[in-house]
């Protein structure tokens, strides 16, 4: 007993060796990137999006919206306050709502993890996240009222204000890590039992062989098993290599950080519960509809 228990150990050590030497490199990249810009752009950007939403919330608007929120290194309790202090500035909820939606869905952080997909992985996240930044901003702007309550909320405090700028680099770093390099690990860790346990016929049977059904049932697990984009991308990484389809993938990678627990903690705040159940709704719809569309180009 002892000596099969020595063995699967040894097993499952090799296996999480291989995962984390092909994704470490951009998880350390992805960090020091997240922080770079935290700490240097973070002020640039929200003055951009100052100057896109006060005097517009037309498709011009919303597409420069969108852009802006990927661009933006916040998290969503970091995103929501900043976006409750922008509207007291004037910026129209329409431009609001695609910076939120595609800043819940990417980060600057996540692009780099994500290149550890593959060149097509990276360009169906980041273009899906985007189309479906600006698809939200539609959706409220049609709504034709005031669509968030950001009464309720007040801006919280920038952690990055020390005057020495290395050392801010430094603690935010330091934050980043702390804040993902569990849940990397974790990731990493199930990359390695289910390269180990789950035969890889299983995984394209799921995701890949009939790939309605794999697109659906991708957008079902990203629900529960999302918890950090770091991650993830271990896991997707060996999904992908076992057979999973790209729309499986795409479903996976919108309805994961859409309804992570935290970023719906931090919605609910901001959105009644009947907009609070269109959004859950729509990140549903777009997730399927983005995947099923992926499978018929990809």
């Amino acid at each position: 007993m002892g000596e099969i228990l020595y063995r699967e150990f040894v097993y499952l050590a090799y296996y999480f060796e291989i995962q984390f030497t092909q994704i470490a490199g951009y998880y350390l990249f992805g960090i020091v990137t997240g922080s770079l810009i935290s700490v240097f752009l973070k002020k640039r950007i929200l003055s951009a999006m100052e100057a896109v939403g006060r005097y517009s919330d037309g498709f011009p608007a919303l597409v420069l919206s969108s852009a802006l929120g990927i661009a933006s290194p916040l998290c969503m309790y970091g995103t929501i306050p900043i976006a409750a202090s922008l509207a007291k500035g004037g910026i129209r909820h329409p431009a609001l709502a695609s910076f939120m939606m595609s800043s819940i869905l990417l980060n600057p952080q996540l692009i780099v993890y994500s290149a550890a997909l593959g060149s097509t992985a990276l360009a169906v996240r980041i273009l899906s996240c985007f189309v479906c930044g600006i698809t939200a901003g539609v959706v409220v702007k049609l709504s034709g009222r005031e669509f968030f309550r950001f009464s309720v909320m007040e801006e919280r405090q920038d952690r990055d204000l020390d005057p020495r700028l290395w050392l801010r680099f430094l603690k935010n770093l330091g934050r980043n890590v702390k804040a993902t390099g569990p849940y990397f690990l974790a990731g990493v860790m199930l990359a390695a039992l289910f390269q180990r346990y789950v035969p890889a016929e299983f995984i394209s049977s799921l995701f890949g062989k009939d790939e309605r059904f794999g697109v659906l049932v991708a957008a079902t697990v990203g629900v529960p098993l999302y918890a950090c984009g770091g991650g993830t991308i271990p896991l997707l990484s060996e999904w992908l290599a076992d057979g999973m389809s790209m729309g499986s993938a795409a479903a996976f990678m919108i309805t994961g950080p859409a309804t992570k627990i935290t970023n719906l903690g931090a919605l609910k705040i901001v959105l009644p519960a009947r907009k609070f159940l269109l959004y859950l709704v729509f990140t549903a719809l777009f997730s399927l509809a983005t995947g099923l569309l992926v499978n018929c180009f990809v």
